[in-house]
């Protein structure tokens, strides 16, 4: 009966470390996901991966401004009299960011994962804006350029 158990042990144990190699082959071939960052308004929130970048590595110059025209974005709903909220993930944070409006800057640079603006700024001409919906991005990185999250707001009065 012991030599019966011993094959079965056996088995066993190879067939735990077959599983554990194709689940760490598996993981190995996944992308790590960007940090996100996330907008809300009220109860409202939308987020997003970034739109470039995210990993990390400087974006060039003319890569940037691609970035800034992509269309296929998240977008929400603000009312002018609510407060805008802006989160990022940790990572984002630690290296800087900047929320920009229709790509120039709202903010100074924070490394807090948390800022808020009223949501009139977004529909101000005052401060760049036109029409009833403006883009907005967050840029990562205060000397070099490693990310932007875009969103957009749409006037909602």
């Amino acid at each position: 009966m012991t030599t019966l158990q011993s094959v079965v042990r056996r088995r066993r144990a190879l067939a735990a470390a077959g599983a554990v190699s194709a689940g760490l082959l598996v993981l190995s071939a996944c992308d790590k996901p960007t940090p996100l960052a996330t907008v809300t308004v009220g109860t409202a929130s939308v987020h997003s991966e970034a739109t470039c970048g995210g990993e990390g590595e400087s974006l060039k110059t003319t890569d940037l401004a691609k970035c800034l025209k992509d269309k296929d974005i998240e977008s929400i709903k603000v009312d002018p009299d609510d407060t805008v909220r802006f989160g990022v993930d940790p990572d984002i944070a630690d290296e800087g960011w900047t929320i920009l409006m229709n790509g120039q800057p709202l903010t100074d640079s924070s490394t807090k994962t948390y800022r808020t603006v009223p949501g009139s700024v977004f529909f101000n001409a005052q401060y760049g804006a036109s029409g009833d919906s403006t883009l907005v991005t967050i840029k990562e990185g205060e000397q070099n350029v490693t990310g932007l999250w875009s969103f957009k707001l749409e006037k909602d009065s």
